[in-house]
């Protein structure tokens, strides 16, 4: 109850510019939690997706890994569906390959989307913090240039540890949100390498069973 009470009164202290900080904050975590839980359900289908489809692609079975892939919600199954609608008509495994990246670059965008407002909110909420520091200081120096001067001393340090808090808070939502933006980037960019692999993969197992001429 006493950690709670302090909060209250380190957040009430702080001013107003407390409530935009907070609102940063509180929109941060939002788009952080929509991303992790889209990243990782696209991880898992991605992975679920792949294993149902590599045994029809080495049973040279593409017919029925076509139909699957283009059924699919999965980002793989988009990126396979390009590269199986080619492998008929290719010449070389290069027409192939450039199909499959021009779906990866369609996807690519949607893994990414939002995620760097995350580190933008983090540099708002700090700068939030710092002007609401300013601007405490403001008014506090205006505050003791009219008071009285034994209690000027007195005045001018409850004025500063008040105007600090805006500072204090910034960093409070700004350091978690960028080690959330690193977090989501980190799973970011290990789902576009998956992506990456299983098109080499891909690529590989057509060029074994299917030989485009050269």
């Amino acid at each position: 109850m006493e950690v709670l009470t302090t909060l209250v009164k380190f957040f009430q202290e702080g001013g107003l510019f407390m409530y935009p900080i907070s609102l940063v904050l509180a929109i941060g975590i939002a788009i952080a939690v929509e991303r992790y839980m889209y990243l990782s359900y696209a991880k898992v289908t991605n992975r679920s997706m792949w294993q149902k489809l590599t045994p029809l692609l080495r049973a040279n079975n593409y017919v029925q890994a076509m139909a699957l892939s283009s059924k699919s919600k999965a980002d793989i199954g988009k990126i396979l569906t390009y590269g199986l609608s080619r492998v008929q008509a290719a010449k070389t495994r290069d027409d192939i390959e450039m199909a499959m990246e021009e779906g990866l670059m369609e996807i690519i965008p949607r893994l990414e989307k939002r995620t760097h407002y995350i580190a933008t909110f983090a540099n708002i909420a700090t700068l939030l913090g710092l002007l609401g520091t300013i601007i405490g200081l403001i008014q506090a120096f205006t505050a003791v240039a009219n008071a009285n001067p034994a209690d000027k001393a007195d005045l001018l340090s409850a004025s500063i540890s008040v105007a600090m808090n805006t500072t204090a808070f910034g960093l409070m939502a700004a350091i978690p949100l960028l080690l959330i933006y690193a977090v989501l980037q980190t799973k970011t960019t290990e789902l576009v390498d998956s992506m990456e692999m299983a098109t080499v993969k891909f690529l590989n197992v057509i060029t074994e069973h299917h030989k485009p001429s050269a």
